[in-house]
């Protein structure tokens, strides 16, 4: 028996104040540890520099090292052993809920199928009744179980951005920045950091179509050494609005119409065009909206932004502003709109089709990041506001520096687990990355997480493993719903002496924001610079081809015909006077207007002289790539009697990485002069929309049969409606020709997307149309409505 004063007491309420003797056992030692580790820290030495001057530059936060690891677990017992809790010997210092996803890969091969607690199922294929012809039993488990997993297999979608496709890969950093930032992931030549990339559609649904007209999600997750950070970007450098108190009236405008759900993914309806034009600041939004980029061929042929403002610092705390940049290796193309309005019915899921099987293929998609970096300085000598996110620094003032490379190499493992529970945050960012004032910025840190509350199902959808980041996580954020770890310990509070201090705050070394001097009176405005809001939208119309100016008018028709007001057409059309006379009174002609209307007032009275007045980098011309065909779809159609040294053009465009497939009316085997081939799709299930480039071969039996066919009459007719490369074979001209397609263009001049050769030059024909593939289209056969 004790005397009192002993070590010895097992109780967890209180204990002596003066205890005396010997620990007698491990719970005694473990009090008797504790409170020496507790003594260690008699006060809080950190305090005092949280005030004044010296809160600038935080100290390392206190800790000291337990005498033996048992002193900070949460249990004697943790080091009993089971196949559930483990070996019984603690990681320290360690999460293991940050390791790599294998951890929570699961794979059924050879295994038996079981209940979600592990309870062998016997019969799936039967629910438990009473008879054969009797009712359902309420205690079968294993139906109730599978019928409520099922019911609730679906989490609500994101409000925008819904329709997703995504990828892993890694980001390759070219050289150290070391003078602009101390972002780890930026540190050094060479260092390679995982991503996980998703890009999306913005205003459609989850089931929505992937070739809706619409501005493109870009968004990346680095999980660095040092936490995760989110680029969080569209395929469009500017955004609608200036100031995310917006941000809910142009959702609302831009979904389908709420007294009855339509259209789906469309901005062609009345709500969307009466907001934007009563919010001129959306005008060079618009105009890039209307022009091809917000129908591009691929995900791998579409830049991406970061949008807003942002700043790089140093180690020394020193500060530069930044705009990031993804440029595809594989250039910039797009879809016509024609094409994709096709593709919207012919396969909905174009774009998620094309990213998983290029990855699949192997012909992983790259991209190049780029930054715009320059001091607040310059930009106060800017025309335009850097924080007002409907404007872009143009590269004639601020070049972009390549600074590293993504590849995506690998498909996820399943949809919902990676794709559709990934959680991106525009507040997610490392040491030697902040943000800026930008006012859209503001509101976007503060949305991501409050959304993911929703859609996630609490505080701890950072634990889902897609979403958790490969650096340790160590704080006192405790329980909430679906939590994940287990934490050992009593101590979930910062300062303490309990647990030696830990985990304790990382000081300098830990992220530090910038230091940046405030001053002013608490108002709602915005700067005057913000108030210019069509110099820039004229920047980027004087900026485009001709060809593209076309696509801009005919985007603009479309949308705005399917209007059913006309004072809200009006209105658009005054609102792009302010823009350019001549997109404005072709506008008004395809809406049928006998008069232009007088300009909508500009909220800037005086005119602005911009700096850049075109900047060729914005049209999508300016990027064609690296010349190489990788991953392009190529029809070569097929019928019996065909040339059979069609065979020879497809292997060599196979080794260009190419997607050459034998298009026939039906599968199976079709005879040619050489053999036989298998059709690999039927022109029903593959219309001439899903493919990049046409080859009509030679075989005079076959031409004949094609030529008797509509669907292949018209399978050619849209291949060179959409200025796609096609490449004819001796005698396959008679296809062509009776497709009502002439061999020169109406001005006189040469088709360089429509070659003619005879069979036995199938090696030149091969190299030509390899080089007329790689220039995507000929936009010099367009004409506005088609002859074809």
């Amino acid at each position: 028996m004790g005397t009192g004063n002993e070590k010895d007491n097992k109780s967890t309420i209180g204990g002596p104040a003066n205890p005396t003797g010997s620990p007698a056992n491990d719970f005694t030692r473990k009090l008797s540890a504790t409170d020496e580790l507790a003594s260690a820290i008699p006060y809080n030495a950190n305090k005092a520099g949280e005030h004044g001057e010296a809160s600038t530059s935080p100290e390392k936060g206190q800790t000291v090292s337990p005498s033996d690891p048992f002193v900070t677990g949460s249990t004697l017992t943790e080091t009993v052993a089971s196949p559930k809790v483990g070996s019984g010997e603690p990681r320290l210092r360690f999460n293991a809920g940050n390791e790599p996803l294998d951890r929570v890969r699961a794979d059924s091969s050879n295994q038996t199928l079981t209940t979600n607690q592990g309870v062998p199922v016997g019969d799936n294929q039967n629910s438990l009744k009473a008879g054969y012809r009797g009712p359902a039993l309420l205690e079968d488990f294993i139906l109730r179980e599978k019928i409520t997993h099922f019911d609730h297999e679906r989490i609500p979608e994101r409000v925008v951005h819904a329709r997703g496709s995504a990828a892993h890969g890694y980001f390759e950093c070219y050289e150290s920045l070391a003078q602009y930032t101390c972002a780890s992931l930026f540190a050094e030549a060479g260092k390679r950091t995982p991503v996980f990339v998703r890009f999306s559609t913005v205003i459609g649904e989850r089931g929505s179509a992937d070739t809706a007209r619409d501005a493109r999600g870009f968004a990346t997750k680095f999980y660095t050494d040092e936490g995760n950070w989110d680029l969080v970007g569209n395929n469009i450098p500017v955004f609608f609005i200036q100031d995310a108190i917006k941000f809910p009236d142009l959702v609302h405008a831009a979904k389908p119409e709420p007294h009855f759900a339509v259209p789906q993914a469309s901005t062609a309806h009345d709500t969307f065009w009466d907001f934007v034009s009563l919010m001129p600041e959306s005008t060079h939004m618009l105009m890039w909206l209307m022009s091809d980029r917000a129908i591009p061929r691929s995900f791998r042929t579409m830049q991406g932004f970061g949008v807003n403002t942002f700043r790089l610092v140093t180690a020394e705390g020193e500060s530069r502003f930044v705009k990031f940049h993804w440029q595809p290796l594989a250039g910039t193309h797009s879809l016509d709109w024609d094409e994709a309005v096709k593709i919207s019915g012919a396969d909905p899921d174009f774009h998620r089709r094309d990213l998983w099987e290029a990855i699949e293929c192997g012909a992983y998609p790259e991209y190049e990041l780029g930054m715009q970096i320059f001091t607040e300085e310059q930009a106060e000598q800017f025309s335009f506001d850097v924080l007002d996110a409907t404007k872009i620094v143009p590269e004639e003032l601020v070049p972009v520096k390549p600074v590293g490379r993504m590849i995506l190499n690998r498909n996820p493992d399943n949809f919902f687990a990676e794709t559709e529970q990934v959680a991106f945050c525009a507040a997610h960012i490392v040491p030697g990355l902040d943000f800026s004032n930008d006012p859209l910025l503001a509101g976007r840190i503060h949305s991501y997480v409050d959304t993911q509350l929703t859609r996630l199902g609490g505080p701890n959808f950072h634990e889902i493993p897609i979403n958790s980041p490969i650096a340790q996580v160590h704080n006192n954020q405790r329980d909430g719903m679906h939590r994940q770890s287990i934490n050992r310990g009593r101590v979930s509070y910062e300062p303490n002496s309990l647990a030696g201090g830990c985990p304790f705050q990382a000081g300098a070394a830990g992220f530090r924001s910038f230091s940046e001097p405030v001053k002013g009176d608490k108002v709602r405005g915005k700067p005057e610079r913000f108030a210019d809001h069509y110099t820039q939208a004229t920047l980027f119309w004087n900026s485009q081809s001709a060809v593209e100016k076309a696509h801009i008018i005919r985007a603009f028709r479309f949308e705005l015909t399917r209007v059913q007001s006309p004072a809200i057409r009006q209105r658009v059309v005054a609102m792009l006077e302010n823009v350019a006379s001549d997109l404005a009174e072709s506008v008004a002609r395809g809406l049928g207007m006998d008069a232009l209307p007088p300009p909508l007032p500009k909220a800037l009275e005086k005119d602005v002289m911009p700096e850049v007045s075109s900047s060729p980098a914005l049209s999508l011309f300016a990027r064609p790539g690296d010349g190489g065909i990788r991953m392009r779809r190529i029809a070569i159609l097929v019928a019996d009697g065909i040339d059979g040294r069609i065979a020879t053009l497809r292997a060599r465009l196979l080794g260009e990485q190419a997607v050459p497939r034998f298009v026939g009316v039906r599968l199976g085997s079709i005879r040619t002069t050489e053999g036989k081939i298998e059709v690999d799709v039927t022109l029903e299930a593959m219309p001439s929309v899903l493919f990049d480039a046409l080859v009509v071969p030679g075989g005079g039996e076959g031409i004949d049969a094609l030529t008797r066919l509509g669907q292949a009459l018209e399978f050619v007719k849209e291949q060179y409606r959409h200025c796609k490369p096609i490449l004819v074979l001796g005698d396959g001209r008679k296809l062509i020709e009776a497709s009502g397609i002439k061999w020169t263009l109406q001005s006189g001049g040469q088709d360089g997307g429509l070659l003619h050769f005879e069979d036995e030059d199938i090696g030149n024909a091969s190299t030509r149309f390899i080089e007329a593939i790689a220039a995507h289209r000929h936009f010099e056969r367009e004409m506005d409505p088609s002859p074809v």
